[in-house]
């Protein structure tokens, strides 16, 4: 039987570039539940072009081995580098992210132009999600940060970079942590104490524009409902967004997925 090739970028939990005759909800469902290397967890994978070609990977020789098993069955998974990946694709052969859940169930998301409005001085928190994978709250922008983070020569960055902005309601937040201070993390594993004394450093020293609030950013923990706008891919000349699709159109659309974020 022949299967369609595909060439998939992971992106969480672990990086890695793969090839796969899977199609990418059956993809989904072999990393979360299918695999014996057992992954209890949300997958992010984005989906390469199958032209793309870059000298440091191997792709030719992978796809040339990616043959259905003895019984028929399609191969999942032939592995082509688990290192250093992201800087070696070019951000415009990725043709589409594909969020997964724990279950198996996806949501894939297109690119489009980012054409959102910001605020200015407006306090955001980003999980960078590939390579880097610290939690920041940053006055920047959504596109600002992708340029900051892959800025040359910057200690803590990357050449490219793969993130997502978090939604919280700082003014409610606040609010909810005077009168409780004993209040559920908003988001999980921050303690709520260490995310007002973040909120507190960058409103009195308006010359600075990121603090860290944790060395993982714990997106593995985090629920795809609490992602605002959608996911970036950034390097220093180039971004591709791909935004998230509002709540009630994904429970219109993609029930299963919904009711797991």
């Amino acid at each position: 039987m022949q299967y369609d090739s595909h060439l998939y970028q992971i992106l969480a939990p672990n990086p890695a570039l793969v090839a796969s005759q899977l199609e990418p909800e059956a993809f989904a469902k072999h990393y979360t539940s299918g695999s014996v290397r057992y992954y209890a967890g949300k997958v992010v994978f984005a989906e390469i072009d199958l032209s793309y070609r870059h000298p440091y990977f191997k792709i030719d020789e992978a796809l040339a081995a990616l043959k259905p098993h003895d019984d028929g069955r399609p191969k999942a998974t032939k592995f082509i580098s688990t290192y250093r990946i992201l800087e070696h694709i070019d951000l415009n052969a990725i043709s589409r992210v594909i969020l997964g859940t724990p279950e198996g169930y996806v949501l894939e998301l297109q690119s489009a132009p980012y054409d959102k409005t910001h605020e200015e001085g407006f306090l955001r928190i980003y999980a960078e999600i590939a390579p880097l994978r610290m939690l920041v709250m940053s006055r920047l922008d959504f596109p600002a940060f992708g340029k900051y983070v892959t800025e040359p020569g910057f200690p803590k960055g990357a050449p490219k970079q793969f993130y997502t902005q978090i939604e919280l309601d700082i003014a409610h937040f606040l609010r909810e942590f005077e009168e409780r201070p004993t209040m559920h993390p908003p988001i999980p594993g921050l303690h709520p104490s260490n995310l007002r004394a973040a909120i507190m450093e960058l409103r009195e020293n308006p010359g600075k524009d990121t603090k860290g609030l944790r060395l993982d950013s714990g997106f593995d923990n985090i629920p795809y409902k609490l992602i605002r706008h959608g996911f970036m891919f950034a390097s220093q000349d180039t971004t591709r967004f791909f935004p998230m699709p509002a709540p009630a159109e994904i429970e219109a659309t993609n029930y299963h997925f919904w009711r797991a974020m």
